[in-house]
This record gives C-alpha cells, sequence and structure tokens, in this order.
C-alpha cells in the first residue's frame, strides 16, 4: 500500500525529534458547495531536529514510532 504524502507547515519544534506539522486541506461543504478551508496537525518525526516553525515541510507515513507520531518528514519545501 503507498505511503501517503501530505504538505503543510511546521506550527512547533519544541519537542524533542518531533515536530507538529498543520496541513490545510479544501473540502467542499455537504450543503452549500461551497470550498471550506479544514486543518489538522500531525506529529511528525524529526531526526535531526532540523525544521523551524514556519517552515513548510512534505510528511509521509510511516510505521509507529510513538502513540501519537506515525509520520516523518521528507523534505523541506521551499
Amino acid at each position: 500500500m503507498p505511503r501517503r504524502v501530505l504538505k503543510g507547515l511546521v506550527v512547533s519544534d519544541k519537542q524533542d525529534k518531533t515536530v507538529v506539522v498543520k496541513v490545510e486541506s479544501k473540502v467542499p461543504h455537504p450543503l452549500y458547495k461551497k470550498f471550506i478551508k479544514r486543518s489538522k496537525k500531525y506529529s511528525a518525526h524529526d531526526e535531526g531536529n532540523i525544521c523551524k516553525v514556519g517552515d513548510t515541510v512534505e510528511i509521509r507515513e510511516c510505521s509507529p514510532i510513538s502513540k501519537n507520531k506515525t509520520w516523518e518528514i521528507m523534505s523541506e519545501v521551499s
């Protein structure tokens, strides 16, 4: 099964080897059909602590690393 890849913004880097990434998506409203922004935060594994708040990154799904971490940083997007 292919791993999902998402693009988002780093909103927190206070934890060791972990960053919180906010991913926004646009979904149609079920009744009015207008597109609405929805956001979700994912905890992602950052082995070298290289990501800082405000960076745009790509994350991909991986096997569970801890209770909340099932994503890892793939690359930084400029």
